[in-house]
């Protein structure tokens, strides 16, 4: 049986549209389930929305709606964007759904079986933007000299009775986890920064709320509703049927990856793990906190700057593949990365539609045109085998890096290959062969149509669509039946276009 393989996006919270950080995101999760399945992995995918809060109430209560007819027009957006952007999720998880309650109402059953909760009164600084409660200490000064949150919101004083966790007793298990598995937390920046805050002395959290109902009832304790993470977290479970520890549940937890964006590492990778130790199972085994994709002139996103790019209009102005292409490839992932029209049109073109789109079309031209469209078996000279040799070389790094989420690098890798290819088709010259040694033509068009086999395979995680069609064309020449006449799968992107 396959080995399983289980990722997770962060949950996301919809009390807006899905933007660009949220596709970025869904690509790079889709591309490593992809990868994995074509390893013969048993991939389970899931991804979800985080749909509680205080803050989903109030900003459904500003634009003068029901908190669940809200939630659940904004949670279609994201399942639309997953459709149109072709993400393979297995299960897509809202928490206001039924099975998630009583997955969550099972962790706190399990956390309050070990002890680790307790009645108190919480007095502190909260933000709802974030939905985190922050110390004193982390409080930085706005412009006016108001208080914020280290990620720059609004915080509020909050007094209110709450059920406290008692993470403070998971701070010495915690650092053990974290210095026996150092891979636990990537890239290692990120970890590092987790180190010094579970160091600098961990205090309990108020992990439930009486001030709004706009959530997951705390079981046996009417008016209390679990803090917002509480229950985004156990979205990685109930998404596989717990409380059921049987089927999906015993098959894939613990999470291989749960990929996020680094700023939730802290919730990820110092809550969620004392959580689970609480309640006795099994913690993940890697929280990945990847950058942020930065507007032009490298600001932060976001819709109070009018900033925000829509992932489906990006999709439909450069295509599906040439959008998840471009962002696994520009960005080192894990860093921050910067987009622009001139960024994607310019790589789009150079790499997909010259390069890779280019020679995939004039090879299975020629073949469709000089050969009946009959696929010709690769050559065997000393060049020809080099090609194919440097090929599979490449593919390996491509897999090698797609290992540890160097998706940039490990295309970096993969289009060296594509350049090779169009060295080589250049230097031997099939259309002067056609006139002088029709023989050598037909060798040298079947090792490039060899090599762009592969390469299709081994970039098919990225563009699945486009990499899929090349792959379906060169296989149904299999058994000497003749191919269709190829159509280029890379249009030429227009900057002047964009700008305007």
């Amino acid at each position: 049986m396959a080995e399983p393989f289980y990722i997770t996006t962060a949950i996301s919270y919809p009390n807006g549209r899905p933007h660009i950080g949220h596709a970025y995101e869904a690509i790079a999760a889709d591309a490593m389930a992809r990868f994995r399945r074509a390893q013969g992995r048993d991939v389970r995918f899931v991804t979800g929305t985080d749909e509680h809060g205080l803050k989903m109430v109030q900003t459904a209560r500003a634009a003068g709606r029901d908190t669940l007819d809200f939630a659940t027009e904004m949670s279609a957006y994201f399942k639309e964007m997953c459709a149109r952007l072709n993400i393979s999720y297995d299960c897509f998880m809202r928490t206001s759904d039924a099975p998630h309650h009583k997955a969550s109402q099972a962790i706190w059953q399990a956390m309050e079986a070990a002890g680790d909760l307790y009645l108190d009164r919480y007095e502190g600084w909260y933000s709802v933007r974030d939905e985190a409660f922050y110390d004193e200490s982390e409080l930085v000064a706005g412009e006016g000299g108001e208080k914020l949150s280290p990620q720059g919101t609004p915080v509020e004083w909050t007094a209110e009775e709450t059920w406290f966790f008692r993470l403070s007793k998971y701070q010495e298990p915690l650092l053990k986890l974290y210095n026996e598995q150092p891979g636990f937390i990537m890239p290692e920046g990120r970890r590092n920064e987790v180190v010094r805050f579970v160091e600098g002395g961990l205090k309990n959290l108020s992990v439930s709320r009486t001030s709004f109902d706009w959530g997951v009832p705390v079981p046996g304790s009417p008016g209390h509703v679990m803090y917002v993470w509480v229950d985004a977290l156990t979205t990685y479970m109930s998404g596989l049927g717990y409380p059921d520890m049987g089927g999906d549940f015993a098959r894939y937890w613990p999470a291989d990856v749960h990929l996020i964006g680094k700023d939730i590492v802290r919730f990820h990778a110092v809550y969620w793990p004392a959580f689970l130790m609480s309640a006795g199972l099994p913690l993940p085994r890697q929280v990945f906190g990847h950058g942020f994709i930065l507007a032009k002139g490298g600001e932060k996103m976001s819709k109070s700057l009018g900033n925000v790019v829509d992932p489906m209009e990006m999709a439909d102005r450069y295509g599906v593949d040439a959008l998840r292409y471009f962002l696994l490839r520009e960005v080192s992932f894990g860093q921050d990365g910067a987009y622009s029209h001139e960024a994607i049109v310019n790589r789009v073109n150079s790499e997909l539609a010259n390069s890779f789109g280019n020679l995939a079309q004039r090879s299975l031209s020629m073949v469709f045109k000089n050969l009946g469209g009959v696929l010709p078996p690769a050559g065997e000279l000393y060049q020809d085998r080099e090609l194919l040799d440097r090929v599979d070389h490449a593919c390996e790094n491509l897999a090698k890096e797609f290992d540890r989420f160097a998706f940039s690098v490990g295309l970096d890798a993969w289009m060296g290959a594509v350049f090779a290819c169009n060295a080589y088709i250049d230097e031997a010259a099939p259309w002067t062969l056609r006139k002088t040694d029709p023989e050598r033509m037909a060798a040298v068009l079947g090792t490039l149509i060899s090599a762009i086999r592969r390469l299709a395979e081994a970039v098919a995680p990225v563009i699945p669509e486009s990499a899929g069609k090349i792959i379906h064309l060169i296989d149904s020449g299999k058994d000497g039946a003749p191919i269709d006449q190829p159509v280029p799968l890379f249009p030429r992107l227009e900057l002047e276009e964009e700008a305007a």
